[in-house]
């Protein structure tokens, strides 16, 4: 008798229908656990690993909470104005999700699934996707208004995620209700990414046949992104905010203070430590402090606070005759000393030979990248840091270091831009003996191990080859590295923080850098403002380096006459605070003093591109601050000037091409006129 070759049991074929018979096997399997559970008042009968131990858990609480599992009965808001009231609440939240609910709109059209945003007590407050899916959830109430908290419908993908943290899926008969056990469905919270409270809940379902567990990673990438958007629309609230209070009566107040937002909920707070305070732990950044602020008096709401904060007054603040929120006043336990109020200090690390660093600024936008820096180290997340050249951006990543709470947390520095793209793996993730040619014997750990425990900073990470990036975004995942020629999984803990003075999002369009690995690095980005944007930090800035270079180069201080400072504060640094440090530097190595005129100045700041002079590099360097960019941007503008506005000419003459022209212009903000 013929017997059938044997490559038919192993056929394409043959493990579809083996894999879909093991999973209604598993089915199964859960279906009598269920009934088991339900019926037996021993519930570890069902255990035998036949159901997770997540879903068993939540079929538990379900239980306790008193959920009928044998119910077709489900809950929604009756009240049309109450759901109003409801999903305008949660305005905010629905703002973020409508980005990504748009773009994934016409995948689900046809797709015979829903995608589904609940608020943090699993209200659902916007559906879309599949029309007939759609009509078919609201037999059960899976429409806007619907109650998907554990305590009314049991385990179930909105429900048991607010309750569990968790992103997870809930399959067919794992719903604790019998009448829900038609569905499947995947969620994953949405977070507020400061204080990691769950606000809320993004969830696909549909029929059991759309079940797959990668749904979860849908859900789940959906989330993120909605937790980044509301991340940008609370840096665009700080901003307001911290705006209105600067333009107050009240921003020149020695008083210890709280800025909030018009919920009552704490955007800012300045003067505010355990040293003062003793219930500062109490007053953190993202903390609801106070009901709606609209709905009460600026006399009953220092009531309503609790009573160890002692409040000396509380101000409603506007800006463009819009309510943006208030500033609370508080009174200070102890005294304690005066201090600079635009002056933020990092102490040298420890065991290291280094200057205390001194970030200067009281600009809204500085305050507001100080304070969200200071926020993202409480929180173990990536951040990215974006600005342009001069700004000072390794501050900001030295200042969320010296917050990691840990003195001996390693800073390791790497710029991607400096190293070759065949030695970056190497750098970046170490390799072991004979890896290479070159290789050192005995292999050698790379940034990521150097770094384990605190923090790694990228510089120049927009310059990271493209076929590296996959590798660094895996190890930020699994958060572990293979060494180059090893096989041996290392695990790391290490806080990314990536620099760039490129937009990563025209980087991406263009192909040269990843958009997963994107979003995974700027789950906090922080825009570090360009020194023209800062108004009066000009001038904190040219007192603090005065005092330093007068103290450096033993002079005595010098002065800046008024027509010199009207320049400087006029002119548009394309160097940024890097290039005003140089232009102090050099005022204080070749000024006769004491006075600072405008001749002690170099020529691009003096407004005199239209004297003659010869455009040579010695005219160039000569006066010039000495940064390579102010070279670069003068050389830049000088030749526009000379060529009267022609970019081709332009272009020719500096021996660029004109794709390469035009780079050099945004970079340095330079106008063709």
């Amino acid at each position: 008798m013929m017997t059938r070759a044997s490559y038919f049991k192993n056929s394409k074929g043959d493990a579809i229908v083996n894999k879909y018979i093991q999973e209604r096997a598993t089915e199964r399997d859960v279906r009598n656990a269920w009934e088991t559970f339900v019926t037996s008042e021993h519930s570890g009968e069902v255990w035998n690993g036949k159901v997770r131990e997540d879903i068993l858990a939540s079929w538990q609480r379900s239980m306790d909470l008193g959920v009928d599992a044998c119910t077709r009965s489900f809950r929604k808001i009756k009240d049309e104005d109450e759901i109003s009231l409801r999903r305008e609440r949660n305005v905010h939240l629905r703002q973020a999700a409508s980005a990504a609910f748009k773009r994934l709109e016409p995948h689900l059209s046809d797709a015979k699934s829903i995608l589904i945003l609940a608020d943090d007590q699993g209200v659902i407050i916007d559906t879309i996707g599949d029309a007939s899916i759609l009509d078919k959830g609201q037999d059960i109430h899976l429409e806007i208004g619907g109650q998907w908290d554990e305590n009314v419908v049991g385990t179930n993908g909105i429900g048991t995620v607010l309750r569990t943290g968790k992103p997870m899926y809930v399959h067919a008969a794992e719903h604790f209700v019998e009448g829900v056990q038609a569905w499947t469905c995947a969620g994953a919270p949405i977070r507020n990414l400061f204080d990691e409270t769950v606000v809320g809940v993004v969830d696909l379902s549909g029929p059991p046949h759309i079940f797959r567990r990668h749904n979860v990673a849908l859900v789940l990438a959906a989330a993120r992104e909605i937790e980044i958007a509301l991340a940008e629309q609370q840096r665009q609230e700080r901003m307001l905010l911290l705006e209105a209070f600067l333009q107050s009566k009240f921003s020149h107040s020695d008083n210890s203070v709280l800025l909030l937002d018009r919920n009552g909920r704490i955007l800012f707070r300045r003067g505010v430590d355990d040293t003062n305070f003793p219930a500062s732990n109490k007053l953190l950044v993202g903390q609801k402090l106070l009901p709606d602020l609209e709905g009460f008096s600026a006399q009953e709401l220092p009531n309503l606070l609790p009573p160890d904060v002692k409040p000396e007054g509380l101000e409603r603040l506007m800006l463009n005759k819009a309510y943006r929120g208030a500033a609370l006043f508080l009174r200070p336990h102890v005294p304690h000393p005066q201090v600079r109020k635009d002056v933020l200090t990092i102490q040298p690390r420890l065991n290291i030979s280094e200057d205390t660093i001194q970030i200067i600024g009281n600009s809204p936008r500085m305050l507001e990248a100080i304070e969200l820096a200071e926020r993202a180290a409480k929180v173990n997340i990536s951040v990215l840091i974006q600005g342009e050249t001069g700004v000072g951006k390794e501050l900001f990543a030295r200042l969320i270091h010296s917050r990691l709470g840990q003195q001996d947390a390693p800073y390791v520095p790497l710029n991607c831009a400096a190293i070759s793209g065949d030695l970056i793996g190497a750098e970046l993730f170490g390799y072991v003996d004979g890896a290479f040619t070159g290789a050192i014997r005995g292999g050698r750990p790379g940034k990521f191990e150097q770094a384990d425990g605190g923090l790694l900073c990228l510089d120049e990470i927009g310059d990271m080859p493209i076929e590296l990036q996959p590798y660094l975004l895996r190890a930020l995942e699994q958060r572990a590295i293979y060494r180059m020629g090893d096989s041996k999984r290392r695990p790391v803990d290490v806080r990314l923080v990536g620099m760039t003075n490129r937009d990563l999002r025209l980087e991406i369009e263009k192909g040269t850098f990843r958009r997963d690995l994107f979003y995974r690095i700027g789950v906090v980005t922080i825009m570090v403002p360009s020194l023209r944007e800062r108004g009066s930090d000009i001038l904190s800035l040219i007192e603090h380096f005065s005092v330093y270079y007068a103290e450096k180069f033993g002079r005595s201080k010098m002065s800046f006459d008024d027509e010199t400072v009207e320049s400087l504060v006029n002119y548009r640094w394309p160097g940024n605070v890097r290039e005003l440090r140089n232009t102090v530097q050099r005022i204080y190595l070749v000024g006769s003093g004491p006075v600072v005129t405008i001749k002690d100045l170099p020529p691009e700041l003096r407004n005199d591109f239209d004297e003659a002079e010869a455009d040579s590099l010695e005219s160039i360097l000569s006066g010039n601050s000495g940064d390579l960019e102010s070279i670069e941007a003068s050389a830049i503008r000088r030749t526009i000037l000379a060529e009267k506005g022609n970019l081709t000419r332009v272009a020719a003459v500096l021996g660029i091409s004109r794709p390469t022209l035009y780079r050099k212009m945004r970079q340095y903000r330079i106008e063709r006129d």
